[in-house]
């Protein structure tokens, strides 16, 4: 699945308000879905990047030998899911960026289905 479709599913997920595929090297966007007034995906996902990279440092500072899976900050009134891709070489810099509605989400059944979205993603 490409860029476009994989933002079309995870807009499809109950709840979702926005979504986007990010570079945390670069802090870009490659794309995003949904937003709107309250939400500038494009400033978000370049802020993102940030708490990625700080995991990664505390991570490697630590020593651990492991990967991120996924990443979730709760707020009152949405969930920000942070999935990051894993492809065949562990060269990817990039991840899925989910924002959804706590009252109309199902966060178990959207964390599973970003995953399923994230191994039919191809860039």
């Amino acid at each position: 699945m490409n860029i476009d479709r994989a933002l079309k599913e995870a807009m499809s997920i109950a709840g979702a308000v926005g979504a986007a595929l990010v570079d945390y090297e670069s802090g870009m966007s490659l794309g995003t879905l949904g937003g709107g007034d309250w939400l500038n995906l494009d400033v978000a996902a370049a802020g993102n990047t940030e708490v990625v990279r700080s995991k990664l440092r505390v991570m490697s500072t630590l020593g651990l030998n492991d990967d991120i899976e996924d990443i979730l900050i709760t707020l009152h009134r949405q969930y920000h899911l942070i999935r990051l891709l894993r492809p065949a070489k562990r060269t990817s810099t990039l991840f899925l960026y989910l924002v959804l509605d706590r009252e109309r989400a199902n966060l178990a059944l959207a964390r599973h289905q970003l995953k399923r979205i994230e191994a039919d993603l191809i860039v």
